[in-house]
Parts: structure tokens; sequence; C-alpha cells
């Protein structure tokens, strides 16, 4: 069960997640969790590493679709300013928004990845919907009220994934 939670690769950031390592991994799509992940919750106008990752991102014909549990009026004020295209209500530890999204690409479960700072709903989501996942450390040490309770049960969890994975490590990329 514990593997359920166990993400692919730990970045320390998504800056450091480079469209070149993507493609040598044979990933032609990244699927990415919004808060905390891409903007911190409480600023969402991002920062200017995240917008010359999306600009590399862009460039290697990579697209970058924003998976999150928010309702539509959220992320769509929140992604406004990056223009980015996003699923909502994603139903996050439930497959049903990364399938979504993959589908609307029209690419298989190999070729995206899904990234996210929470084991238990982004790392449970992407290994649910078969996809791999990069589990990135939180963009601020604070979260909203419903994220603190998962934050408390994540310690836990981390806990005996590191036991069972004792070579499970964050990296500098993906390919440190």
């Amino acid at each position: 069960m514990i593997a359920k939670f166990k993400p692919t690769w730990m970045v320390d950031t998504v800056y450091n997640i480079s469209p070149t390592q993507l493609k040598e991994h044979g990933i032609k799509a990244v699927l990415s969790d919004l808060d905390n992940t891409l903007i911190a919750w409480n600023n969402p106008n991002g920062t200017p590493e995240l917008r010359k990752w999306m600009a590399d991102l862009h460039q290697a014909g990579i697209p970058l679709i924003v998976v999150s549990n928010n309702s539509a009026k959220r992320v769509s004020k929140a992604v406004r300013n990056l223009n980015l295209p996003f699923v909502s209500r994603s139903l996050k530890p439930l497959s049903f928004g990364i399938t979504t999204a993959r589908k609307r690409l029209g690419l298989k479960k190999s070729e995206v990845v899904m990234v996210g700072d929470q084991l238990m709903t982004d790392m449970l989501a992407a290994n649910t919907a078969g996809v791999r996942s990069i589990l990135v450390k939180p963009l601020i040490n604070t979260d909203k009220w419903d994220t603190q309770i998962n934050r408390f049960f994540e310690k836990f969890v981390m806990k005996d994934l590191q036991k069972k994975y004792p070579n499970m490590k964050w990296q500098e990329d993906l390919n440190d």
C-alpha cells in the first residue's frame, strides 16, 4: 500500500526540471499541481523563475497543464497571468484530473509526468493514473488549513516510504 505514495523522482523545485531531461525520459507533457508547486498558494503572480521555466518548456514543445483540486474560478484567476490550460476539481487523489488532462493531449500514460508537492494527493493520484511523478518541495512553508492536515499525515507516510525505499532521496534534477 505504501508504494502508492512513492514518487518516481524527488526534485528540490519545479524550476530544476529541464525540458531536455524530460525528453530523455520520453516525457512529452507536464501536468502540475498549482498551489505551492507552481505558485505560492498566497501569491498567484508566480516568479521570474517560473516564467523562465514555462518559456523553456514552451520552446521545447512540452505543454504544461495545471491539474488542481480547486474550483474553476480559483484556478482561472490564479493562472490568468500565466496563460495556462487547466483541469479544475480534479478530485486528487483520484486519477480523474490526470486522466482528463492526458486524454486532452492525446498522449499515452508513459508520455506524461505529474508534478506536485504532496504525497497524499499528487503522488497518489499519479500512481493511481499510472503515470510517472515528480515530488517537489513546497515553495513556501505555509499552507491553507486543509493542506495542513495532509502535511501532518504526510510526515508518517514519508517516514514509511524512506524505510521501505532507502535509496529514495531528494535530487537536484531528474538525472542527479
